[in-house]
């Protein structure tokens, strides 16, 4: 018993817990700025820290909004409207608001909407965010949406080939959310299929390793057990990675269009960052010390 409390306090890895961790929804929309056309890129590119850094709030707010983590996910093998998720509608929502703000020209919504924006269409191209076994907790491979989502994107994605070439305008972004979602679904066999397979095959002294992150010491899974389970995947990973900063970039060049392309070149003079409201700075406090913490997210963890 002693041994199995040390154990699983060990696996749940802080950066396992969200969506690509937060090393991938950065990366994600970073990359989107590239493919932005001329009009957008000055303006995005100005503010690309802020659209970097500010990729993960909504993954910050599942500690203390109840209504958040729903709009993170859609289990389309088990689905009831809330209980279950609903990430292809609030991308249309955050659509909408991301349009409204270019209609205004308002900086700091322009910026906060895309940041975050670009966190749900990431999500939505997470293959266990299409699923009521999110994280193999049906099929005894607990701890499998970080090793996917995570730990083998910040140990293979310096390889990967991440241009994804110039953004679309999309007639139909609601279709365009739910075929990622859709897409996500596609790849649950491969994802939870290939991982019991390896660990069927694989030496169990050799599967986890322990590790620093920063003054903290983890046991993980190893570098030896996730190159073979990348492998094994083909290239899934990256693939969805591509897909997910190509839809960011789109999203984000629709609301432009939709809002009648909106003349950016004013709010570029004014290159200070937004800065929060005393109450948004209070709660991003807030938000940072749970983490610290490692309290529990509201609603489902995703470890």
């Amino acid at each position: 018993m002693n041994k199995l409390k040390f154990i699983i306090p060990l696996l749940l890895l802080t950066q396992g817990v969200f969506a690509w961790g937060f090393y991938g929804h950065k990366m994600v929309n970073r990359l989107a700025v590239f493919s932005l056309p001329p009009e957008m890129f000055s303006f995005y590119k100005i503010h690309i820290d802020y659209i970097t850094e500010n990729s993960v709030n909504p993954d910050k707010r599942r500690y203390s909004d109840t209504a958040e983590a729903c709009r993170h996910y859609i289990d389309l093998d088990h689905y009831t409207l809330l209980a279950y998720g609903i990430v292809p509608w609030h991308i249309q929502v955050m659509l909408t608001r991301l349009t409204y703000a270019f209609k205004e020209k308002d900086l700091d919504k322009i910026l906060r909407i895309s940041a975050e924006l670009g966190h749900y269409v990431a999500d939505a191209h997470v293959p266990l965010h299409a699923s009521e076994n999110y994280n193999g907790q049906f099929t005894n491979q607990y701890g499998i949406h970080g090793f996917w989502e995570s730990r083998l994107p910040e140990l293979f994605s310096a390889d990967y080939d991440l241009f994804v070439g110039k953004c679309m305008y999309l007639n139909n972004p609601l279709e365009n959310a739910w075929q990622a979602s859709e897409g996500s679904f596609a790849g649950i066999d491969t994802v939870l299929g290939f991982e019991s397979m390896l660990n069927n095959n694989f030496d169990v002294s050799r599967k986890y390793s322990i590790e620093y992150k920063g003054a903290t010491q983890i046991k993980t899974y190893s570098k030896e057990y996730a190159l073979a389970y990348h492998q094994m995947l083909k290239g899934q990973v990256e693939r969805r990675l591509k897909e997910s900063i190509l839809m960011v970039a789109n999203m984000w060049y629709t609301a432009w269009v939709n809002a009648g392309q909106p003349n950016l070149d004013d709010l570029t003079k004014d290159k200070k960052q937004p800065k929060p409201s005393d109450s948004e700075m209070q709660q991003i406090i807030a938000d940072e010390q749970k983490l610290l913490n490692n309290n529990r997210m509201i609603g489902r963890e995703e470890k």
